[in-house]
């Protein structure tokens, strides 16, 4: 079975290989038959890695320790559920992972092109595919992940202990279907480029494509914030950490690209600025790719220390050097249709919206890539904590969520007087009403009551635009305000799923500074028998008991809750001790509601003396975190169903 993965891999770089040339060659001399040969080597390619990733997921499933990287994630008495996970939980898997996700949508690019009319098409495979042929050079030269042992254990080692959580089996697969994603819109920006056809073409195609990706990576983003939640102990959700910066990285140009390509459809403006944007994304994703497996940077997700390094780097330099000299070349096709009429209007506040996630996306690079830097030029590597994060990136964020309500409120090329006193009068009155109430109530921390106001802002002008469209489709069409609502948001879902993406990002940010602002947290040392309070909770310690597993040692300390003297339930953190890794893990116990969270933390213990030391924390409007992520990802399947209806916009008007 090892024998044939690592064939199945081989023919996979072969044919990618092939794949690459003749594609490119129908593009050259317009041969439809060698872009033909081409689509079908691509559903070749799928078929390969499909059997290869199958035949690694049937070792795993019958324990095949003569391979060693089943040996390294696995072992019998895990639940079938980490089994399957375990397939991406090292270097090996997740490369083989990327690499068939690849060939999946490329075949279904393949397949929706199959008539071969579009011009950008052999040009789009030829980069796809040496995407993929750098992927299978990996995994054939340097990552094998069918490579063998010579005396194969009677077990495996099993999975990190912090990896035995549900979001290790869709939190890795949603952030490489993200990273991989970006292939195919960079794809195309390199095809529009090589034949000259840039107009707004390009981005039609590329639309749906774009959106898929920033959503996998979206979702990959949320479901590791909960992971650290409720995996790791230390009562936060975001620590800044590298690798949870390299995946947020190409989000944020993602997110840039996706508002600023509006622009050129409607004005022809910013054609450049696009494509640095796309190219950008796609880079950072391979960035992000390679900051996991190579191990130049300590990271509680990284992979360790591995031969990958030097191979990613050559292939960024080349991709990066190379598209960006290619944009150079053809830098007088790419000239602006139109100019800004006004620094106040709509076009203005896109504008400073990408420029605000650019910076964001720069300030986060520099961060991660300090270390490096400081050890290049100082022998030792300076890490830059979440303290550089939240001061630089902080501020930017605030502006950005404030630029969420301008812009909607401002019309096309110039905005009059008279229309910016009308459209920001009541948002304006409904964000100053809310710092007002909060600062009367005694929550006065500064940066959470401008976030907090903010995002009342900017609900308002939300509602204010669903308020005049349905307003004026109840006059035009006669319709009840019900039945206008349904069909104003139908009629126009790319819009209006945008809406719904910003109301998610507004319940967010209103988390985000309920949480940051107002939590409290207390650390205290007990006995059994004795209680400690935080807050309107008080809880008591009543007893800690031990067990043991195959392949853990267990302590769980067992509290029973109050809240103003009423019981409420019991909480129950854990520690365990892993027989195979050196090293303690925490099982938090967590009580959550819409008004916080109650968050439990088993520091230690002395065994002589029955002390027993535990940290809790109060984290407000915790749970609006997981419900502003899960209307953030609703508004974008949303945007993702076709327009009906709707005319092309001309430009220029």
């Amino acid at each position: 079975m090892a024998s044939l993965g690592s064939l199945a891999l081989f023919l996979t770089l072969a044919v990618s290989i092939y794949a690459t040339v003749v594609s490119w060659l129908g593009g050259r001399t317009g041969r439809l038959e060698l872009v033909a040969s081409a689509r079908n080597a691509i559903f070749a390619i799928a078929g390969l890695t499909s059997l290869a990733t199958f035949l690694l997921l049937y070792a795993f499933l019958t324990h095949d320790f003569r391979i060693e990287y089943v040996a390294l994630y696995s072992s019998r008495d895990m639940s079938p559920t980490y089994v399957i996970a375990s397939l991406w939980a090292g270097s090996e898997g997740s490369l083989l992972f990327w690499a068939w996700t690849m060939s999946i949508f490329a075949s279904i690019l393949a397949f929706h092109n199959r008539n071969l009319t579009n011009p950008l098409i052999p040009y789009v495979f030829a980069v796809v595919m040496t995407v993929q042929a750098f992927f299978s050079v990996l995994m054939a030269f340097v990552t094998n992940p069918f490579q063998t042992v010579p005396f194969p254990p009677p077990d495996g080692r099993g999975l990190n202990p912090l990896l035995e959580n549900m979001g290790m089996f869709f939190h890795p697969p949603t952030l490489l279907l993200g990273y991989m994603g970006f292939t195919i819109p960079f794809a195309f920006a390199i095809a529009a480029m090589a034949t000259r056809r840039l107009s707004s073409e390009w981005l039609t195609s590329i639309r749906r494509w774009t959106l898929i990706a920033w959503l996998f990576l979206g979702v990959g983003n949320i479901l590791g914030m909960q992971w650290a939640y409720v995996e790791l102990g230390w009562g936060g959700f975001w620590g800044w950490d590298p690798v949870e910066n390299a995946s947020f990285m190409p989000w944020l140009a993602a997110t840039a690209f996706l508002h600023s390509v509006m622009i050129q459809k409607r004005r022809g403006m910013l054609k450049i600025w696009n494509i640095v944007l796309i190219i950008i994304t796609f880079n950072l994703s391979i960035f992000g790719t390679f900051l996991t497996r190579s191990g130049v940077l300590s990271s509680v997700h990284s992979f360790g220390q591995s031969a990958l390094g030097p191979f990613f780097i050559a292939f960024l330099a080349v991709g990066l050097l190379g598209s960006l000299g290619l944009l150079y070349s053809r830098r007088n096709y790419l000239k602006s249709e139109d100019e800004l009429d006004s620094l106040i209007s709509r076009e203005s506040s896109f504008l400073f919206n990408n420029l605000i996630l650019v910076g964001a996306t720069f300030a986060t690079f520099l961060g991660v890539i300090f270390p490096l830097i400081s050890e290049a030029t100082r022998g030792v590597k300076i890490t830059v904590g979440p303290p550089f994060y939240n001061q630089v990136n902080g501020p930017i964020f605030m502006f950005l969520l404030l630029l969420m309500g301008i812009c909607p409120l401002i019309g096309w090329r110039r905005a009059s007087r008279a229309n910016l006193l009308r459209n920001f009068l009541y948002p304006s009155i409904a964000g100053v009403v809310v710092a007002v109430a909060m600062i009367a109530v005694g929550l006065r921390q500064t940066w959470s009551v401008i976030a907090i106001s903010t995002s009342a802002f900017v609900l308002s002008t939300i509602l204010l635009e669903w308020f005049r469209g349905v307003r004026a489709r109840r006059h035009t069409r006669q319709e009840n305000y019900f039945h206008a609502f349904i069909r104003l948001v139908l009629s126009n879902r790319p819009r209006y799923g945008g809406y719904i993406v910003h109301l998610g990002i507004i319940i967010l940010a209103f988390s985000i500074a309920g949480t940051m602002g107002y939590n409290t947290s207390k650390e205290v040392s007990i006995k059994p028998g004795e209680s400690l309070s935080i807050g309107k909770y008080t809880l008591r310690y009543d007893s800690m008991s031990q067990y043991k597993t195959a392949r853990k040692d267990v302590v769980v300390a067992n509290l029973t809750v109050f809240n103003a003297g009423e019981r409420i339930g019991t909480m129950s953190p854990e520690k365990f001790t892993p027989i195979y890794y050196n090293q303690d893990v925490t099982e938090v116990a967590i009580r959550s509601n819409l008004e916080e969270d109650l968050y439990v933390i088993l520091m230690g213990w002395d065994r002589i003396g029955g002390v027993t030391a535990f940290k809790v924390i109060i984290n407000p409007l915790m749970a609006w975190m997981w419900i502003g992520s899960i209307v953030l990802v609703g508004g974008g399947i949303f945007a993702l169903w076709p327009e009906r209806g709707r005319r092309p916009v001309r430009r220029g008007t």
